[in-house]
């Protein structure tokens, strides 16, 4: 069980969206990369660990919450044996423009649960595409839906209580 720092803003992915999603990227994630921006609780990234994700980058710009996401880490231990799990106390931001210009930072699946009402979905967006392998999954969630996110388009989504939560992909040619 993770625990949840104490922390304004952080709402960690609620179980049954998390249950949805994992249905909906499949139960297998075997090698594949992730990076679970605004990482808060990290349940995102070691749910994707525990699936076989063979690297997962965890972003997280609150110290406080970083260092309880580490503690966490440490705790649980290592999910799975072989899996890589990055820890970052960086700006999501700066992470994502720096990964960019990183062509050997290709992502599988990106998880987006920014903080609502500061606009961090469209702060990312201009770097989010460069990030991402070709056959990509980005999870956005939001206080509002969206249609599409760096030219990705929305192919699952739904809705619990006031968090709209979505599946993107890249459209097919």
């Amino acid at each position: 069980m993770i625990h949840v720092a104490d922390a304004q803003g952080l709402r960690p992915t609620p179980d049954a969206v998390r249950e949805k999603l994992f249905n909906w990227l499949g139960q297998d994630l075997t090698g594949l990369r992730c990076l679970d921006l605004f990482a808060g609780t990290g349940a995102l990234g070691l749910e994707a660990a525990s699936r076989g994700a063979s690297h997962v980058t965890f972003v997280e710009q609150n110290r406080k919450v970083f260092r309880h996401l580490q503690d966490e880490v440490k705790a649980l231990g290592n999910p799975a044996s072989g899996v890589v799990l990055e820890l970052c106390c960086a700006d999501a931001v700066e992470f994502v423009r720096d990964a960019a210009q990183n062509s050997a930072a290709a992502y599988d699946v990106v998880f987006l649960d920014p903080p609502y009402h500061q606009g961090w979905l469209q702060k990312v967006e201009p770097y989010l595409a460069s990030l991402l392998a070709s056959d990509a999954w980005v999870y956005a969630e939001a206080e509002q839906s969206i249609e599409q996110l760096a030219g990705l388009r929305v192919i699952k989504s739904g809705k619990a209580g006031q968090v709209y939560y979505h599946v993107l992909a890249k459209p097919e040619a």
